[in-house]
């Protein structure tokens, strides 16, 4: 018979992992997918595959960020692809390439700078921006303060098209900051102890320490004071300041950490492709991390990568050869979004969209906490089994 774990402490019970079971699980977790590149190089779209899993852990840093704001403060906000800019251009602009005209004027910042630089610079920049915003969550809440952070990414949307010198202008774009530590480049292959590992590995296993560093940092603010008083705001404002809460206090830290979390994000997410263009921080970024927080679940570290890596492998997963046949063969009976002829006007990023609203709507309906909850349910489930009704 296992030994039922009581709680003898509030630090115990506010734990990471309070039970050896979960810290052994999370280990398992955590070293199979450090182990999977070595089996997906060997695949024909290995190479692919890696890189989508890269970008679902720099996608999980963004989404543990507005998770922070909009699930533990219960301040929503519409603003993350503004963030994520301000992250990326700061990087490309610290850790890219410049370029300059035949007499001298610089046509394009870039000081490539070392990634120990850029990298906190992105985020401390995005940071500072969400201090500048915070203000107006003060006086806002609920739809305004939506709007207000919907306003962002339009006026962010302007400046990143027009600032030529620093984004390199539309159609254009500029490449982004080198993954460059000490000299190391985590953007080129290379033989380490006999082996040949591939860029592509390289970026993996870079972003996923990253990612654990900051979920475990994220983890720790959640359960210390600050975490408990952005609950107590989100759940009765008042209530919370009657209690010695200053709310101004922890709402501008719930959007300065937001913030940074997204520059961090930003400056990372198009060290990938290696290329950033203005129009790629639009409402539908924000939208899509959005989508992240609700499918994965609202106020919960580990809901926000489970968000995360579902809405970033969605549109490989869509574009299976069975399921785009299923989808196919749907649209042709919608007369809305099918044709006569059998063939689907919605391309694969439109059937996307379409699913990204479906799903958003299924979770606040049928399952509110996400695919956490549904996780939740599953292990309660097994641990009360056979007795589980």
């Amino acid at each position: 018979m296992s030994q039922i774990s009581r709680y003898t402490s509030y630090r115990h019970d506010s734990a990471i992992l309070p039970s050896t079971t979960q810290r052994l699980w999370l280990i398992v977790l955590i070293a199979v997918t450090a182990l999977l590149p070595l089996y997906l190089v060997g695949l024909s779209d290995g190479r692919s595959w890696l890189i989508l899993g890269a970008t679902a852990f720099v996608a999980s840093i963004g989404a543990i960020g507005l998770n922070i704001v909009s699930g533990y403060a219960g301040l929503v906000s519409l603003g993350q692809a503004f963030f994520l800019g301000v992250g990326a251009y700061t990087a490309a602009a610290l850790g890219g390439e410049g370029e300059t005209a035949a007499d001298g004027s610089v046509e394009l910042i870039g000081l490539g700078l070392d990634m120990i630089i850029w990298l906190p610079a992105a985020g401390l920049v995005a940071g500072l921006t969400g201090i500048i915003v915070a203000p107006l969550a003060m006086r806002l809440q609920g739809l305004y303060l939506a709007l207000v952070t919907l306003g962002l990414v339009f006026l962010g949307e302007h400046i990143f098209r027009n600032w030529e010198r620093l984004t390199g202008g539309v159609g254009q774009g500029r490449e982004s900051a080198q993954l460059s530590l000490f000299g190391y480049r985590f953007d080129l292959d290379a033989e380490i102890l006999g082996f040949q590992i591939t860029r592509e590995q390289q970026i993996y296993w870079l972003m996923l320490v990253i990612l654990v560093v900051m979920a475990v940092l994220a983890k720790n603010l959640v359960r210390a004071k600050p975490g408990r008083a952005f609950a107590a705001i989100r759940d009765r404002g008042v209530a919370a300041e009657m209690m010695g809460v200053d709310q101004t206090r922890y709402k501008t830290m719930a959007f300065a950490i937001s913030s940074f979390y997204a520059g961090i994000a930003g400056g990372l997410l198009f060290t990938i492709t290696g290329f950033v263009e203005p129009t790629s921080f639009n409402l539908l970024l924000s939208i899509a991390y959005i989508a992240m927080i609700v499918i994965g679940g609202l106020a919960t570290i580990a809901g926000s990568i489970m968000g995360a890596v579902f809405v970033t492998l969605l549109p490989k997963l869509i574009d299976v050869a069975f399921l785009a046949t299923i989808i196919e063969w749907v649209l042709q009976w919608i007369p809305v979004l099918g044709s006569a002829s059998g063939d689907p006007p919605l391309g694969i990023s439109q059937i996307e969209r379409i699913l990204f609203g479906v799903l958003i709507i299924a979770f606040l309906i049928f399952e509110p906490m996400g695919l956490y909850g549904i996780w939740i349910r599953i292990r309660n489930y097994w641990k009360a089994f056979p007795f589980s009704y």
